[in-house]
């Protein structure tokens, strides 16, 4: 609905038990945010702002306090809860149903269903004589900023008529009372009988002629707040809520949204397999099985998506002035397929993520494991191990026991009290939104969903580890694991004079590890996005008609949703490399060019068509001595267009290039050209350009190639490789290579005493300073710039560096 339909609500009378959205006043119904604005004041503001947002009425809390007055149901009702054992989930049950019979059996008093009757008359000629609608309950408890109550009471969808709607109202205060209700008030600390329940109905949205989903306002996994996290799929959004299909997933990156980059961040694309539609049945909805071409494209455009993305915006911070603190919001959305409109149906605070404290790290790190037995998505950052329980139907809920791992097809609501008690849970099917990771966050237990098998590789008394502490991706494995776990607190953790920076390669982990203490990122590495996201050699993308018909055929299911292979390879690589540069945002993030070697290239598909065979790849063709090479040009070209998306059209320009193994001071000059022609122009829009010291002549020549370049990342491991003459591949020279030598030491001092004498940064990316605390401390005293570690070492290094800086006298500028 548009705001102009709110005007024109104002100032007209509703009856004592009803209002209509721009009329609803502080204690009518249930208020997100807090109690200094009334629902009726945010809905006008609002759908003011351009909002869509379905017109509507609430059937009040009062109306569901006097139909239980007029039918005399209290103490019947109040009975029937009396000595509840909410762990004995048939008892649990039985008295819920028996609860939800009393309530709805009370029946609407005679001036409750005449107000009703006139409102729906109201919303008819709003809107057609065929209009349908959406009747949802939210309690006077429900979306608090403590307490989501998500999904615990009834909705009912394309009701049509005045007396279909009347019976789903009764449902709806009925639902007040439903198995997972009960439980959840319980565990919350709620009184039954002080929380009563509203009744929202509102137009129906022809989500099952288009798609629908939810919004989070943050990254629900790591609580990184600077994205926006849509998700979405065909149909109605019952099956993303409750984790039925596995959905289309797509962030936005708020900061450089707000500056006019408007620009989808990343996105992946989810099987889709069914969609939800209404049905001319008993039972009101139904699922259909998507159709291929369904399921090979997204359900919204990136333009959708970027609309979603500024209405969620808007209303996180118009929740959050009215709250008077940051409130990051869960959001449903629905596209109508009739009106081509896109609607926001619902929006409450998001109440686990935002309420995590960063400033505590917890890491799970694993030890020793079996083998993996299905994978999925992770749902938090924690292990676990257990015997597992394969729950196919409800009726085996009850032989759950208190500590097993919960293995099901999907879950839903009513599950409540098992997954309370679960170790983990593991899904077939599901998103990061649906019903079973947000009761999984909830609880602070893992979860991996829409692992597509789980319940046919697994079986109940199998013994399993559920580990979410890998990224994105999740691992069941088999049998038990052995693990870590390390808590630091970084409220007083001290800034090191010396900047921290880390190696980050993977982007499903840039958004949880950005949370650590660190000045950016000293080395963003492509080949990780290459061989995990792209799999295909860049050449092969840009001449696919030289390879054989299997491998055509591989590249064109890769690239299907794209407008070209080479479009595949920009889109895929510049998202990967801009997901790091978001999560370190502004800080910088110094990110290298390809450095595959021709061995590692020939892996990917397509590439033996484009590599020779060498018997020495470490000092072979690497580095910058493809890109200007015929057999590479085309492919660097791509590399570029990639990082000028990332700077211009993300807007990401915190992102600092980097060259690796340039030999010759003639070849940098050949590659900043190259670049310069290509759209990246050093010094241009800001854009620095570094050169990885790791050959002695970038060290013997430092002065030289300081005209080029403005900084030197020295790359110990290549340097030590070359400095001793031990090829690094080899395990019959390993015993050689040492970066502690004092040979590879003195390389190391030259480079950064160059740097200094050129005004040029030193910094230094390669293992050592990860693998040896003395080499931090060399390099600290040395007076280098930054050292980039590993995420998993700079913690520690944080405090050895903050007292050798002590000792030495130096602080923080």
């Amino acid at each position: 609905m548009q705001g102009s339909n709110a005007s024109r609500q104002e100032g007209r009378q509703e009856g004592r038990y009803v209002r209509f959205f721009s009329q609803i006043g502080i204690g009518d119904v249930p208020l997100v945010g807090g109690k200094n604005a009334s629902l009726g004041e945010m809905y006008r503001e609002l759908t003011a702002k351009g909002l869509s947002i379905p017109n509507g009425f609430a059937v009040t809390a009062e109306a569901y306090r006097h139909a239980l007055d007029a039918a005399g149901a209290w103490p019947a009702l109040k009975e029937s809860l009396q000595g509840l054992n909410p762990d004995n989930v048939d008892d649990l049950a039985r008295r819920a149903a028996r609860a939800r019979e009393i309530v709805y059996g009370a029946g609407l008093p005679a001036d409750v269903e005449a107000d009703i009757r006139a409102a729906l008359a109201r919303l008819t000629q709003e809107y057609s004589p065929e209009l349908t609608v959406a009747v949802r309950s939210p309690a006077t408890a429900e979306d608090l900023p403590s307490a989501s109550f998500a999904g615990q009471h009834d909705t009912y969808l394309n009701i049509r008529g005045e007396a279909a709607t009347l019976d789903a109202v009764r449902h709806c205060f009925a639902s007040l009372f439903t198995d997972r209700a009960i439980r959840y008030r319980i565990d919350n600390g709620f009184d039954h009988f002080k929380v009563f329940n509203s009744v929202a109905v509102m137009k129906m949205v022809r989500s099952d002629l288009a798609a629908s989903g939810v919004i989070f306002t943050i990254d629900t996994e790591t609580g990184f707040e600077d994205v926006v996290f849509i998700t979405g799929a065909y149909g109605l959004g019952e099956n993303v809520v409750q984790g039925a299909v596995d959905p289309d997933e797509f962030y936005v990156f708020k900061p450089t949204y707000a500056a006019g980059k408007r620009a989808v961040l990343k996105r992946a694309l989810g099987p889709k397999k069914i969609k939800m539609i209404f049905s001319s049945g008993r039972a009101t909805t139904r699922n259909i099985p998507t159709d291929r071409k369904e399921r090979e494209k997204y359900c919204i455009t990136d333009d959708e998506v970027l609309t979603l993305a500024g209405q969620a915006i808007a209303i996180e911070e118009h929740y959050s002035a009215k709250a008077g603190q940051h409130r990051p919001m869960d959001i449903e959305w629905a596209k109508d397929g009739v009106d081509g409109k896109l609607y926001i149906v619902q929006a409450r605070p998001e109440t686990v993520a935002s309420r995590r404290d960063r400033n505590m790290v917890e890491e799970y790190k694993v030890k020793r494991h079996g083998p993996v037995k299905v994978e999925g998505r992770a749902v938090g950052a924690k292990i676990a191990f257990g015997r597992a329980r394969v729950i196919e139907h409800t009726t085996e809920l009850s032989s759950f026991v208190p500590g097993e791992i919960l293995v099901a097809d999907t879950t839903s609501p009513d599950w409540g009290t098992v997954m309370k008690a679960a170790a983990a849970i593991v899904t077939n099917r599901g998103g990061r939104t649906c019903h079973a990771a947000i009761v999984a966050r909830e609880l602070g237990i893992p979860a991996i969903v829409g692992t597509d098998q789980a319940t046919h590789v697994i079986r109940t008394g199998d013994v399993i580890a559920v580990s979410c502490a890998e990224g994105d991706v999740g691992k069941v494995y088999e049998g038990e694991i052995d693990f870590d776990i390390v808590k630091t607190d970084l409220a007083n953790l001290p800034k090191t004079a010396t900047h921290l920076m880390m190696n980050v390669g993977n982007p499903d982990i840039a958004f949880g590890v950005s949370a650590l203490p660190n000045d950016g990122v000293g080395l963003a590495r492509m080949e990780f996005i290459v061989a995990e996201s792209i799999k295909a050699h860049p050449m092969a993308l840009v001449h696919p008609e030289r390879l054989d018909a299997k491998e055509r055929q591989e590249i064109e299911r890769l690239t299907a949703q794209y407008k070209s292979p080479s479009a595949f390879f920009v889109e895929r690589l510049s998202e990967g490399v801009g997901t790091i540069a978001a999560a370190f945002y502004p800080k910088p993030v110094i990110v290298r060019m390809s450095d595959f070697k021709s061995n590692e290239y020939a892996s990917l598909l397509g590439g033996r068509v484009f590599e020779v065979n060498e018997e020495n790849p470490m000092i072979g063709f690497r580095g910058a001595s493809r890109y200007a090479h015929p057999n590479y040009r085309e492919g660097f070209a791509l590399e570029c267009a990639a990082m000028k998306r990332v700077r211009e059209d993300l807007g990401l320009t915190n992102v600092k290039l980097m060259i690796p193994f340039c030999r010759r001071v003639d070849e940098a000059k050949k590659v900043l050209a190259l670049m310069s022609e290509l759209g990246l122009e050093r010094g241009k829009d800001g854009l620095e350009i570094y050169v990885m010291c790791e050959i002695p002549n970038n060290v013997m020549l430092i002065d030289e190639f300081a005209k080029y370049f403005d900084g030197f990342s020295i790359g110990s491991n290549d340097l030590t490789q070359l400095t001793l003459g031990v090829d690094r591949d080899s395990e019959v020279v390993a015993f050689d290579f040492d970066e502690r030598d004092e040979g590879v030491k003195t390389m190391i001092r030259l480079a950064v005493e160059g740097a200094q004498r050129n005004g040029r940064h030193s910094g230094i990316c390669g293992q050592a300073p990860s693998d040896y605390p003395e080499m931090a401390e060399f390099l600290v005293r040395l007076g280098i710039d930054s050292i980039s570690l590993n995420p998993d070492t700079i913690l520690g290094a944080t405090m050895r560096i903050v007292e050798l800086e002590k000792t030495l006298g130096r602080d923080r500028k």
